[in-house]
């Protein structure tokens, strides 16, 4: 067991891209995605010891412990390995809950990935990614830690390597339910699935973006304001959007610019996530 208390980023993700190609028989939809990190994180700060219990604090109002994706990772992990260690879990929360940066799932990447190592159990990347899924279909990007085409409902994943622009990120203030997007009988699912050459070449979009512009006026309405400066789009479900800057100046300055009712902050885009650059460059 490895003793020493640590404090391990939760980075968020964009989807650069996200395109439904299909809808399945058991009701999810086939995506071609591409996934890229930023340096915007929650933090874990973690210690292992004898005690079997997962603790964390503080307690996120309004979800119960056994509901927490951290609680439930950990969890997961200890009857996956028949582990008898606990830890303790002190939670910083950066990421806006709901907003399509995948706070929650990357939460629980962490926690594999950091107990994994804590508690000395020598997983592979692909078996913590595959139990993750039991989490959550973000989960395993986050093991993963690279930026990645996403296919099939996000768990199959290649590796790319897109620009690491600076972006300017807008957190409307409304909360988007994603299974009440993919239930939604306007969104397109029809688009036509494309090699991984034709689609980073391509101009990306969102096909959950139309849809929930429709259905969110606060969304709209930062997207609108945000193109009169920069390339904008939504990032995931919603209800986070993203302006893309060549230079870290130029979106500090719009976010300077940006007007009350705006919320956002600013960031540098990453191919290998926070989390993955601790993991190999201080850990090993």
């Amino acid at each position: 067991m490895h003793i020493e208390k640590i404090r391990w980023p939760a980075p968020a993700k964009l989807n650069l891209f996200l395109y439904i190609t299909g809808q399945r028989s058991d009701g999810y939809h086939n995506l071609q995605t591409l996934f890229q990190f930023i340096e915007h994180c929650d933090f874990l700060t973690i210690s292992a010891n004898k005690s079997g219990k997962i603790t964390i604090t503080p307690e996120i109002q309004g979800v119960p412990l056994e509901s927490n994706l951290i609680y439930r990772a950990a969890r997961l992990l200890q009857e996956h390995t028949h582990c008898s260690l606990g830890a303790h879990i002190e939670l910083e929360k950066n990421l806006p809950m709901g907003g399509g940066l995948g706070g929650g799932s990357s939460d629980a990447a962490t926690t594999l990935v950091a107990l994994n190592y804590h508690w000395q159990l020598n997983l592979s990347d692909q078996t913590l990614a595959a139990l993750g899924v039991k989490l959550g279909a973000d989960v395993p990007i986050f093991v993963h830690g690279k930026a990645a085409i996403a296919e099939g409902v996000g768990e199959k994943l290649t590796s790319v390597s897109p620009a690491q622009p600076y972006y300017l990120i807008a957190v409307p203030s409304c909360h988007i339910s994603t299974p009440d997007v993919f239930k939604n009988p306007s969104l397109k699912r029809d688009t036509k699935k494309l090699s991984h050459e034709q689609l980073m070449s391509n101009k990306w979009t969102n096909d959950c973006q139309p849809c929930v512009k429709k259905n969110y006026p606060e969304v709209a309405k930062t997207i609108d304001w945000l193109l009169e400066y920069a390339p904008t789009q939504m990032t995931g479900t919603g209800a986070c959007v993203f302006s893309t800057f060549e230079h870290a100046d130029d979106a500090e300055l719009l976010a300077k610019k940006s007007p009350s009712w705006l919320n956002c902050f600013t960031t540098k885009g990453v191919n290998i996530s926070p989390l993955r650059e601790l993991l190999t460059t201080k850990l090993d």
